[in-house]
């Protein structure tokens, strides 16, 4: 199967390349994806599926049947990111948001993974002989902002829609091309948003016993909170809270009234999950109460849950992997410290399986891992460029081969 796979791809790859650079070149962010889906709807329907639009806003829904047989979902994300690309390719975008606010840039690789999308389609109706039941390709808005998932599912996903007995997603990643990463488990973290205002009493800065320094608590916070991290969280578990941004002030001399912090917390258990959420809390009121000041407004905004894949579909899925890759190729991995929401669909009792795929020359990749080398761009960096033949190429023949491994045989 993986020889009559890869020939299909090979066969198609003019096609998925025009579909890739048009897809960079036009990016849209969360819920803005409008030219994107209607692509991706354009595409499906050539291909025979029966495909609705606008299912959690911008999303698509794409169903072929063909005779009885499990029903498999594999997910695609539509959206970019709001910041400007640097690589330099003849391609890149120079797009930007509906108000003209930023540029808009496929730094995630959301891209390559619609081009994937595309061709594991193609390929499975072309091997339409080769297997019974139903596919059900989904193109979700709004990964990026970690909502996307959920509007779908509250938009009846699973009621208009039957309700897979499989679902795949895959991701880009600064691997070696032809390499697909994959574990059992977590594999991505819990996100949850923290924003804080530090209230204080403004004054003269050379006068601070007239006042009480929010800017002076929200750095006591800052500092005091990476405990929680370092004494009260298990070292052996996994868990982050990071501060990305504090605003308060406006000249040197003047002590603020208040001062806003945001951050980020990151973890893959619950129980540490809850630990961290706590501890941003409890530290934030102490860090207030130590300077005599007014409570602080604390706002933990649940984000993502972790993707939990599931071990019996991982195993399965596995042995199709090292079969089709060689198991130099295929390879467990660590979890990602990133969020994604393609745990909703999993946490709606959907075994699920999201993987791994790579996008850089094992040389370079090589190159970055020794001790002074040269870093690889990572997702998200203005410069993250997959080679992207091989990248897309190798993600559209490993998304045909997992799912094959688990559609019914004639």
């Amino acid at each position: 199967m993986k020889t009559q796979v890869a020939g299909r791809v090979d066969g198609m790859y003019p096609w998925l390349e025009g579909a890739y650079q048009d897809l960079h070149a036009h990016p849209e962010i969360a819920f803005q994806e409008v030219r994107t889906a209607d692509k991706l709807a354009q595409a499906m329907r050539k291909l025979g599926f029966d495909v609705t639009e606008k299912v959690g806003r911008t999303g698509l829904v794409a169903l072929l049947r063909n005779g009885p047989g499990p029903t498999i979902l594999v997910r695609t994300e539509l959206d970019g990111l709001p910041m400007e690309e640097k690589t330099g390719l003849p391609y890149a975008s120079r797009e930007r948001t509906r108000d003209g606010a930023t540029f808009t840039a496929h730094s995630c690789g959301h891209d390559v993974h619609m081009a994937a999308w595309l061709g594991a389609a193609r390929t499975l109706v072309e091997l339409k002989g080769e297997w019974h039941g139903t596919l059900m390709f989904i193109a979700q808005p709004a990964e990026e902002t970690v909502s996307g998932a959920r509007a779908m599912v509250e938009d009846g996903l699973f009621k208009r829609f039957p309700k897979p007995d499989y679902a795949f997603a895959l991701h880009s990643w600064p691997l070696a091309y032809g390499t697909v990463g994959f574990e059992s488990g977590p594999v991505s973290s819990n996100s949850d948003a923290l924003e804080i205002k530090f209230n204080g009493r403004g004054g003269h800065g050379s006068a601070p016993d007239k006042a009480i320094d929010p800017i002076a608590i929200a750095a006591r916070f800052i500092v005091d909170v990476q405990t929680v991290v370092s004494r009260e969280k298990d070292p052996k578990e996994f868990g982050v809270v990071t501060i990305g941004a504090i605003q308060g002030g406006t000249v040197g001399n003047i002590i603020p009234d208040t001062v806003q912090v945001r951050g980020t917390i990151r973890s893959y258990s619950p129980d540490v999950r809850a630990k961290l959420l706590d501890g941003v809390r409890r530290v934030a009121n102490a860090s207030a109460a130590m300077a005599g000041a007014p409570a602080p407004d604390v706002r933990l905004i649940p984000g993502g849950a972790a993707i939990v894949n599931d071990d019996a579909l991982v195993r399965r899925t596995e042995a199709v992997f090292r079969d089709a890759f060689g198991p130099q190729n295929a390879v467990r991995m660590p979890a990602m410290t990133a969020s994604e929401d393609f745990s909703v669909y999993a946490n709606e009792g959907i075994p699920s399986m999201f993987f791994f795929t790579g996008v850089y020359p094992a040389d370079a990749v090589a190159a970055a891992q020794r001790p002074g080398g040269k870093p690889l761009a990572f997702n998200h960096s203005p410069f993250y460029a997959p080679v992207p033949a091989p990248s897309i190429k190798t993600a559209a023949e490993a998304m045909s081969l997992a799912v094959l491994g688990v559609l019914g045989r004639p």
